[in-house]
C-alpha cells in the first residue's frame, strides 16, 4: 500500500508572563504572541496538522478558584479562532485550538476548536472528564462536555482531541477510534507527581488498542503564584504499534515533528484485529455503574 504521509507538530510553551497580578488579557495576548512565532515555524517547516497545548493562550488557572479567570473565557468560535483560522490559510495548515470557551453567561467549558487547512472552522471538542482534588479544581471553572467524541475530517486526516484528564479514560479512546479517527490529539496541561509515570504508558497503549496515532503535549515551565510544580514537557508522537516517533525536552518552549504513515493504520489493524474481535454485546454492564 502507497504511503500517505502526513507532517504533524505539536506546541509545547511556557508562559512568558508569570506574573498573574497582571490583567486577564495582558497574559493572554502574550502567550498568543509567543505562540504565534511556533506556529510559523511550523508553517515554514511543512507541518500540515498542528495541535496546541491545553487552554493555549493563558496560564493552568485551576489550582486556585479565582473568578476572575472566568474573563479569561470566549465564545468558539469567536475572535481567537478567527484569528486562527487566518494562519491556518496562510500556511495550508489544519491546527487544533485548545481554549476556554464561554458558552453563555456563567457557563464555560475545557473546549478546542479543529481548524481546516484552507481556514474553515469544522467543529469543537468539549473535555469529558473534569478533575476536582486538591492543585486541580476544574470544576469550579468548566463544566463536564456535551459533544460526545467527535472526529474531524480535515485536508489531511481524520482528527479526534481528547483533553488532558480525558486520558485516564479508555472508553473515550475506544469511541474515537470507532468514530474514525486516524490521529488523536491530548492537549494538556500536567505537572511531575505521583502520575507522571503514566504519561508514557496510557496513550501509547490508547494508540495500541485502537490502531491509530495519537499526538501528547505538554507545557513546561512552572506558574506562578499557584507553583504546584513543573511541567515537564516531553510531548511526543506515537504510532498504532506503540513506538515514539518523536520526542520534546522536559523543560524548552520548542515544536515538536513528526511525519505520520497514515499507511500504518491498515497494516497494523490486519495484523492486531482488535475492532474485528471486540464483544459489544457483553459490555453492558461498563455502562450500569
Amino acid at each position: 500500500m502507497a504511503s500517505q504521509v502526513v507532517r504533524c507538530g505539536l506546541i509545547q510553551c511556557s508562559n512568558p508572563v508569570n506574573d498573574e497580578s497582571k490583567p486577564v488579557k495582558v497574559i493572554q495576548q502574550a502567550m498568543l504572541d509567543k505562540h504565534v512565532s511556533y506556529i510559523e515555524e511550523a508553517g515554514k517547516k511543512g507541518v500540515q496538522v498542528l495541535c496546541l497545548q491545553e487552554i493555549f493562550n493563558g496560564p493552568y488557572f485551576c489550582p486556585g478558584q479565582d473568578k476572575r479567570w472566568y474573563a479569561a473565557a470566549e465564545t468558539v468560535p469567536g475572535p481567537t479562532t478567527e484569528f486562527m483560522q487566518g494562519l491556518a490559510r496562510k500556511y495550508n495548515m489544519a491546527i487544533v485550538v485548545p481554549l476556554y470557551e464561554e458558552a453563555m453567561r456563567g457557563v464555560y467549558y475545557n473546549t478546542a476548536a479543529v481548524i481546516d487547512a484552507d481556514g474553515t472552522y469544522l467543529g469543537k471538542y468539549r473535555k469529558q472528564h473534569i478533575p476536582q482534588t486538591s492543585g486541580f479544581w476544574e470544576k469550579f471553572f468548566f463544566k463536564p462536555g456535551d459533544g460526545g467524541y467527535p472526529v474531524f475530517q480535515t485536508r489531511y486526516a481524520k482528527v479526534g482531541v481528547y483533553i488532558c484528564y480525558d486520558r485516564h479514560f479508555p472508553e473515550g479512546a475506544r469511541a474515537l477510534g470507532l468514530n474514525g479517527a486516524e490521529i488523536v490529539f491530548n492537549p494538556s496541561a500536567t505537572v511531575a507527581g505521583l502520575s507522571q509515570y503514566l504519561w508514557k504508558l496510557e496513550q501509547p497503549a490508547h494508540a495500541v488498542a485502537n490502531g491509530y496515532y495519537v499526538g501528547a503535549i505538554n507545557r513546561v515551565g512552572t506558574e506562578a503564584p499557584w507553583n504546584i510544580g513543573s511541567f515537564y514537557g516531553t510531548s511526543y508522537f506515537v504510532n498504532p504499534r506503540g513506538q515514539f516517533l518523536a520526542e520534546g525536552s522536559e523543560d524548552k518552549d520548542e515544536l515538536v515533528v513528526a511525519d505520520l504513515d497514515l499507511s500504518m493504520i491498515d497494516e497494523v489493524r490486519k495484523t492486531w484485529q482488535f475492532f474485528r474481535d471486540r464483544r459489544p454485546e457483553a459490555y453492558g454492564d461498563l455502562v450500569k455503574y
